[in-house]
């Protein structure tokens, strides 16, 4: 994505990616919560899948949340988006150019 952020999305973004990072991580604690107490499991095998599960949402908030630059922010506000983590409230701050640019890439699988 080679546009630039407008300076008023740049600066909604900013404030936005603490709430919805905090959303993130209370999403995937509940994912552990979840796997961790599944009696119908070994202790090995919930170990192994609260494990694959910190591996591959640590990418996903990596992805999303690290290095946050004007430069990239247009692509992690789609990262962002595309997991759910904005209210609609939230997303309806942004500018509409902005709103448009990022719903026309498809949601994560």
């Amino acid at each position: 994505m080679s546009r630039t952020i407008k300076e008023s999305d740049w600066k909604l973004l900013k404030e936005i990616a603490p709430m919805a990072l905090e959303r993130f991580c209370c999403r995937i604690l509940a994912g552990i919560n979840h796997l961790a107490s599944d009696s119908t499991q070994s202790c090995h095998q919930r170990y192994l899948a609260v494990f694959a599960l910190i591996r591959d949402r640590d990418r996903e908030i990596a992805e999303a949340f690290n290095d946050l630059r004007r430069s990239t922010a247009l692509l992690q506000l789609a990262t962002i988006h595309s997991h759910g983590l904005l209210s609609n409230d939230e997303f309806a701050r942004f500018s509409a150019e902005t709103r448009e640019l990022i719903q026309t890439f498809k949601p994560r699988p």
